[in-house]
């Protein structure tokens, strides 16, 4: 049968306890999240760490905890964040995964007005210094696509021999100031990837359910998690990562299809030790 790799978001920079008490914000609730989702069927948990007061961070000692806490009780792929805020110096974005090492961590492939509010820069030259520190440690970057022209920036730097074939895209839409979460949009932006890549889609808030079906029926891998999505249904709060995770292992086997194994992610993704 088919795998389908989930991951799972769990945290991001928005998502508040004043939206919904059960987001993890500690490196404990965020490993705590992990485990459970892991345990649920998700082979791949996304990371972003915050300060006590909840403000999105890159502080390196919460993603260091928060990676031990894990991988002191699962295998799970774990995915950490390069864009944990706003106006972030190369090095603060660099450091967690250049110095903890994982074994994914995002790529967001180019600069787009971010809720309407600011700007959420993504340099070419910072692209390029990515990508280079990426591959010097084995980390495969998760190419985060906001609109169709990030897909060519990636082609750039793939062209220039810095981001290995085969590339994984992730495709983000809804986001406000990006691509709205379209079944349109989505067959737009899988018709335009290169061959040979890898992709997974999710839609934010009320475009979760039906990008997920979506992309089930198009080929992809799908992201569910409490960063993109608060509610189980309408009006009804998700009650944790975990819970999200188990709605997706369930409509993934409907759709005839399997879960990845965290090592048949890893096999998928031709990931590196």
């Amino acid at each position: 049968m088919e795998k389908v790799i989930i991951s799972a978001a769990l945290t991001g920079v928005s998502t508040s306890r004043k939206q919904t008490p059960y987001v993890p914000i500690t490196p404990e609730e965020i490993a705590d999240h992990a485990y459970e989702s892991w345990k649920a069927g998700a082979s791949i948990v996304h990371i972003h760490v915050r300060e006590e007061d909840e403000t999105p961070s890159m502080n390196f000692e919460n993603f260091e905890k928060s990676v031990k806490l894990i991988k002191e009780r699962c295998d799970v792929v774990i995915n950490l964040t390069t864009s944990g805020g706003i106006g972030l110096t190369d090095d603060v974005r660099i450091r967690p995964f250049y110095e903890l090492k994982p074994e994914i961590a995002s790529y967001d492939a180019g600069t787009m007005n971010w809720q309407h509010r600011t700007v959420f820069e993504n340099r070419p030259e910072f692209l390029e210094k990515l990508a280079r520190k990426m591959k010097e440690v084995n980390v495969k970057p998760e190419v985060e696509i906001f609109d169709t022209g990030m897909i060519y920036n990636t082609m750039y730097y793939a062209d220039k021999g810095l981001i290995d074939a085969p590339i994984y895209f992730q495709f983000v839409l809804g986001a406000p100031g990006g691509m709205t979460a379209t079944v349109k949009n989505l067959l737009h932006l899988k018709e335009s990837l290169p061959e040979g890549s890898i992709w997974s889609a999710f839609g934010i808030g009320k475009g979760h359910l039906p990008i997920m079906y979506a992309t089930l029926a198009l080929g992809g891998n799908i992201r569910v998690g409490l960063e993109d999505n608060i509610y189980y249904s309408k009006g009804v709060l998700a009650k944790s990562n975990a819970e999200l995770v188990e709605r997706a292992v369930r409509v993934v086997k409907e759709f005839g299809k399997q879960p990845a194994t965290p090592n048949e992610a890893r096999e998928i993704l031709k990931l590196k030790k």
